[in-house]
């Protein structure tokens, strides 16, 4: 069974190299495989027994390198980057895998407290306007023992950084960068973990850019501190702006004003990494004070403390950057996809390094969910033949409009979105707005049965 919705396997992986063309080919029909229904088992997945097995042999096989894997898919990714604009954002964070009923799981750790998984960091190649383009880095790790809630918080500030779980964010922010072509800018992308004096060093000394949520009031060379003196700043501006639906939250999507304050300021090297004699005793950064105003249902109102080393010498600039932190959100889609529309939860393997050779291929799958989802947003009146192939488009629109005619040239990929929403649930209304993931993956996994059957029918009957 091949799947035929979109992604072209060979293309992607055009430059994989195991030393094995046999294990290549059976590696991208598995990914043709998986891609088609991802929210399956590999059983269910499988067209018949024989692929099942053929599956995981290919799993079992020494030659199949999960490094191997994400090169291959970083230069299909850095092609898509290098076609899209000059300024790339990656928006790197973690989140946990809960494999608490795999006790039996070689490698086998804790993510927090008593809870067995692995955490996995994951960095995303985002445009300005949003479009997900692929995986630029993705490490895992967990814990050997459960969570130590003895420890003092002095105690856990003498351990070097190489030996924190915290070091994943300055590792990450040079493995993004591997192999980018000059002219692509970089600008990594972190929430409130990444506020560390170590990473602001790091990307500096590198000529790296970063955009990173403050978490710590830090003091200044002048020994203020950063949030109260930029609280302090007159607005600038303001703007008007739509704030994306909050489900966690319960909230619906609304229009927003936000207030935009910014200031440079030099930080003071933290007194505990005094000792650290790499680390230059002060660093000059931006800061983007960005506060929601004050609405009447009485919501809490989005307050973002910013810092960037990138220049914000006006308004504008200011703006900007808020505008890039807004693309941070596709971190956090990108792993409810690879949650609940990967099941990546449920895999039942028997070791982790197998597990996380299977997150990182479903991790794949999950970017080019989201980047049909979104470029029909941002680009709606583009051809529905960047994301489909002619059968596809075609049975798409026979099936959604209910008819044995199909058109004679391609539809927009906007439209194309539309008929997937269509076979991923009811007809939605223009006030529901544009679809989400969880409807594309739907129609997406209703979209790839039906070309199946079709192959079946054709080859069984001769009929089409």
């Amino acid at each position: 069974m091949e799947n035929r919705t979109g992604l072209n396997m060979a293309e992607e992986f055009a430059t994989l190299d195991f030393n094995s063309s046999r294990l290549e080919k059976r590696f991208i029909r598995t990914m043709e495989t998986l891609a088609g229904q991802p929210d399956k088992s590999i059983w269910l997945s499988s067209e018949n027994q024989a692929e099942y097995k053929a599956i995981y042999r290919m799993l079992g096989n020494g030659k199949l390198d999960k490094e191997e894997i994400l090169r291959s898919h970083r230069q299909a990714t850095i092609r898509r980057m290098v076609q899209s604009e000059k300024t790339i954002l990656a928006v790197q964070d973690t989140t946990g895998l809960n494999y608490d009923t795999q006790t039996k799981m070689e490698g086998i750790g804790y993510i927090s407290d008593k809870t067995l998984g692995v955490n996995i960091h994951s960095c995303l190649a985002v445009t300005v306007d949003g479009l997900v383009l692929g995986v630029l880095a993705q490490s895992s790790y967990n814990r050997t023992q459960p969570k130590d809630d003895t420890r003092t918080h002095d105690s856990k500030k003498v351990r070097l950084l190489e030996e924190k779980e915290s070091f994943r964010w300055i590792q990450t922010l040079g493995a993004s960068t591997i192999d980018v072509p000059e002219g692509v800018r970089i600008v990594t992308v972190c929430d409130r973990e990444g506020d560390m004096y170590e990473l602001f060093d790091e990307a500096d000394r590198e000529g790296r850019a970063f955009l990173i949520r403050i978490a710590q009031n830090r003091k200044t060379i002048e020994n203020g501190k950063i949030l109260d003196e930029i609280r302090k700043k007159e607005c600038f501006g303001r703007v008007k702006t739509t704030v994306a639906r909050n489900s966690r939250k319960g909230l619906k999507e609304r229009e927003a004003v936000f207030q935009i304050r910014y200031d440079s300021y030099a930080i003071k090297r933290p007194e505990k990494l005094d000792k650290v004699k790499h680390l230059k005793a002060s660093r000059q950064v931006n800061v983007v004070y960005v506060r929601e105003e004050q609405q009447e249902d009485a919501i809490e109102p989005i307050e973002w403390f910013l810092m960037t080393n990138e220049p914000v010498e006006d308004y504008e600039a200011a703006y900007e950057k808020a505008v890039w932190y807004m693309q941070r959100w596709k971190v956090e889609q990108f792993h409810y996809v690879l949650k609940s529309g990967c099941a990546v939860e449920k895999l039942q393997e028997r070791n982790m390094e197998k597990t996380t050779t299977l997150v990182l291929m479903y991790s794949i799958i999950a970017t080019f969910i989201m980047n049909i989802t979104y470029i029909a947003r941002i680009h709606p009146q583009l051809p529905c033949t960047v994301c489909f192939e002619e059968e596809e488009w075609k049975v798409l629109y026979c099936t959604a409009n209910r008819t044995k005619q199909p058109p004679e040239k391609p539809y927009t990929i906007a439209e194309a979105v539309t008929y997937l929403s269509w076979l991923g649930g009811p007809k939605r209304a223009p006030s529901n707005g544009p679809p989400g993931v969880k409807t594309i993956w739907i129609g997406l996994d209703k979209l790839n049965t039906l070309l199946t059957y079709k192959e079946w029918l054709t080859n069984s009957v001769g009929q089409v």
